[in-house]
Parts: structure tokens; C-alpha cells; sequence
């Protein structure tokens, strides 16, 4: 079968490989489709912690090919995601509920092979079952979307608040939609991107602000600002300096600002700390999706969210290793590979 190997740090290569034999309790996947992420180039460059060689793909929902003599519930022929954050229930952090901060966490995709590739194995554990009718390019979403979830369990929006989105990638254009949901009277979303805020105001923004303003900050919680004295919570899903940085001037006294991008291991910002005390922010960052993909899965197959307008290109196994390498596109919101192409 055919795999995407990271091989290397800067170095990503499709390769022709075994097929995977399903453990005990594992299933065999065949993958159907599976985004790209903005973590799968931190992992090309060193900049997130891997363990090469290994196919990357962490977010990916397939069919069930096979299953080990062990498993029980999930029979061939089923349409799953996969939960690719993989803990020991061991460890301190897992024993307390925190299982997202294990410390022994295993992801596929990272750590152990994951969805880039026809074929994936996946531990029954770590399965949930989707509809049989359902888009398996949404049903790749659930990932990405448990995370989001797990923001916004952080986050606790009220209905009628005030929500700041920084970033107009998936995980921003994610973010507004689960913000209207949980009741938010005002969305707005900044970003660079001129597509991206006029798709982020389809999808449910109520506005709008380019982030290449030298007021931005005065343009959203400004007096005469979108949000005049700041947004209860802002969600900063850009992962680069300059938005970690101007959440917390965003947020009204006693607001929460929820750090939802990642940035490279490593990378530093400057933030006022007697702005935080004197203020009583709430500065949290939010890792993974603790039991929140079960969740996720079931709000895509509510078709409750605009997917659709979200995948901005589909490609073959044969184009992600430069899709990988070279930086998002003007224009993409979430690149899906599928082996099938």
C-alpha cells in the first residue's frame, strides 16, 4: 500500500509499505479521507514533537476493512473516525480526568502510523462510529472539531456574549460556528485573509475586522470599537506571535481568552502580566480533545455545521508530501487527501 513517511525532520516522501496487520483489539482502516493540518508541517519541520519514521495523518475517517480476534463492537464494513490521542489511564494526569495531559500520550499520525495512507490501524478504543450515509470527508472533520470542542468547554460561552475569533484558518471558521451555537449574541473574526472573512461571515460571523490594521485591537474592544471594552472571551486559533499577543488586549476586564493555535515548540511572546492581574483575565491554553470526540462525531453527522464551504481542495496521496512541505495557499481553508483519487 501506499504511505506518506515522515522519514526525517524536512523530510516527507510517499512510499510504497506493507499493509498493517490489525492487532487483537485493533481494526484495519481503510482511509477514505484525511485533512491536512497546520500541525502536520510543525512535524515536517521539527518544530512538534514526533517520532519518525512515521506516516503523518492525524485527522482521517475510513471504513473498517478488518478487525482483530478481540474485538466486539465495531464489525467490518463500519464507517469510523478515529481519536488519534492514544493514553496509558495510568499516569497521575490520567487517573485525575486529565487525560489529555497524559504522560505517556501516543498519537496516530505523530507518534505511531496514522491516515496519510491507503490503509490505517486503529485500536477499538480509539474508534467511533459514524453513519453509513455519511460525507467521509465530514466525518474527517471530527478531529479537528474535538479539539475546537474542548476550547470551547474552556471558553464557558453565555448566551448574548461577546466572542473574538483570531484566525480565519479551519479551526477559527470552526470556532464561529460552535461560538453561535452555544449562543454568542457577537462573532467577530479576524484575519489577514479577505476570502477567509467574507467565508467566516457566511458561516456565521456577525463581523468581521483585517488583521493587518495597525488598530486592530481599538478596531474590536476600542470605545468606538465592534466590541467597545473588549469581548467576554476571545480564542486565539492563529498560533503566531502577534494574535497570542493581542488576545488578552481584546478581552474585557474579567474575560477569558482561550489559546487554541499552536505555535512551534520553543517560539516566545511578550505579554503584560499586570495587565492579566490587574484585569483578572483568565489566560488559558487548550491541548487536544479530552472525551470530546464522541461528541464531535455526533454533532457532524447532525449536519449542524458548514463543512462543505470549509474544504477549499481535495488531493491525492501523491500531492501531500508537497502540499506538506510549501506554506497554506492563499486562499485554503482545510486541504483533504483522499487515497481513493
Amino acid at each position: 500500500m501506499r504511505a506518506v513517511r515522515l522519514e526525517a525532520v524536512g523530510r516527507l516522501a510517499l512510499r510504497e509499505v506493507s499493509r498493517p496487520v490489525p492487532g487483537p483489539t485493533d481494526l484495519l482502516v481503510r482511509v477514505e479521507a484525511s485533512g491536512i493540518c497546520g500541525t502536520d508541517r510543525h512535524l515536517l519541520h521539527g518544530e512538534f514533537p514526533a517520532a519518525p519514521p512515521v506516516t503523518l495523518g492525524h485527522e482521517f475517517c475510513g471504513i473498517v476493512e478488518a478487525v482483530g480476534e478481540g474485538v466486539a463492537e465495531i464489525a467490518p464494513g463500519t464507517r469510523v473516525t478515529g481519536d488519534p490521542n492514544i493514553v496509558c489511564g495510568r499516569c497521575e494526569a490520567c487517573r485525575a480526568g486529565r487525560i489529555n495531559l497524559c504522560r505517556n500520550l501516543r498519537a496516530l499520525g505523530i507518534h505511531r502510523d496514522g491516515g496519510f495512507a491507503d490503509y490505517v490501524v486503529v485500536p477499538e478504543s480509539q474508534a467511533h462510529v459514524l453513519p453509513a450515509n455519511l460525507d467521509p470527508v465530514h466525518g474527517a472533520f471530527c478531529e479537528p472539531l474535538a479539539c475546537c470542542l474542548h476550547g470551547m468547554d474552556l471558553a464557558a460561552i453565555t448566551p448574548g456574549a461577546g466572542v473574538v475569533v483570531l484566525g480565519g484558518g479551519v479551526i477559527g471558521l470552526l470556532v464561529v460556528q460552535l461560538a453561535r451555537l452555544a449562543g454568542a449574541g457577537a462573532v467577530v473574526l479576524s484575519t489577514r485573509q479577505a476570502s477567509r472573512r467574507a467565508l467566516a461571515e457566511a458561516v456565521g460571523a456577525t463581523a468581521t475586522v483585517d488583521a493587518r490594521r495597525e488598530d486592530v485591537v481599538a478596531a474590536v474592544a476600542g470605545p468606538r470599537g465592534l466590541l467597545p471594552g473588549g469581548a467576554d472571551v476571545v480564542i486565539e486559533c492563529a498560533g503566531v506571535a502577534e494574535t497570542v499577543e493581542q488576545a488578552p488586549r481584546m478581552a474585557r476586564s474579567g474575560g477569558t481568552v482561550v489559546i487554541l493555535g499552536v505555535m512551534p515548540q520553543g517560539a516566545k511572546v511578550t505579554i503584560e502580566p499586570f495587565d492579566i492581574l490587574f484585569r483578572e483575565l483568565r489566560l488559558l491554553g487548550s491541548f487536544i480533545n479530552p472525551f470530546t470526540h464522541r461528541r464531535a462525531a455526533d454533532l457532524v453527522a447532525a449536519g449542524v455545521l458548514d463543512l462543505d464551504s470549509l474544504v477549499t481542495r481535495r488531493i491525492g496521496l501523491d500531492a501531500v508530501a508537497e502540499t506538506v512541505a510549501a506554506p497554506a495557499a492563499p486562499g485554503d481553508v482545510k486541504v483533504m487527501v483522499l487515497p481513493g483519487m
